[in-house]
């Protein structure tokens, strides 16, 4: 059966309740090898694209400029630098922060695609494009395969 454009709002329909869902995340094969080498070393690995150059950081099994595989990879940084900031107001939860968060698009040295975290140890008025920076990881034992065993990001 084929689907249907919806022309008329007025005509759609909802029922109240919940609809219990369950589900798994999986990393997938290139994210379950980048949070591996944060939680067992400490270390930020991305994947070099022979064809166009990029350095894709997460690593990525494949180009997403010219779709050739990846399977190569490298540690890139530790340190970067900041390509854009924004203030975070609200939490995942849709709950107002009591101080709101810096969030940082990072530009890790070798990589050529960023990494969104959170920038700490400096004001918003000092944080911006070009500051370098650095991760802070968890300490090793502390640490779970996760973004978030990177605490933070400071300036370098």
């Amino acid at each position: 059966m084929p689907l249907e454009p919806v022309l008329r709002t007025d005509r759609l329909r909802s029922w109240q309740g919940e609809m219990p869902v369950a589900n798994r995340y999986s990393f997938g094969v290139a994210l379950e090898r980048f949070f591996r080498a944060i939680k067992d070393e400490g270390q930020i690995l991305g994947t070099p694209c022979a064809r166009c150059g990029v350095t894709y950081v997460p690593g990525r099994i494949f180009c997403e400029r010219c779709f050739d595989g990846l399977t190569e990879w490298k540690a890139v940084g530790p340190q970067g630098t900041v390509e854009a900031i924004t203030l975070l107001h609200v939490d995942l939860d849709g709950s107002r922060l009591a101080q709101p968060r810096l969030l940082a698009l990072v530009k890790l040295d070798g990589a050529g695609t960023v990494l969104l975290h959170y920038l700490e140890g400096a004001s918003p008025g000092e944080a911006g494009a070009g500051l370098r920076v650095e991760p802070v990881f968890r300490p090793a034992g502390e640490r779970i395969g996760s973004i978030l065993d990177i605490r933070h990001f400071r300036p370098a």
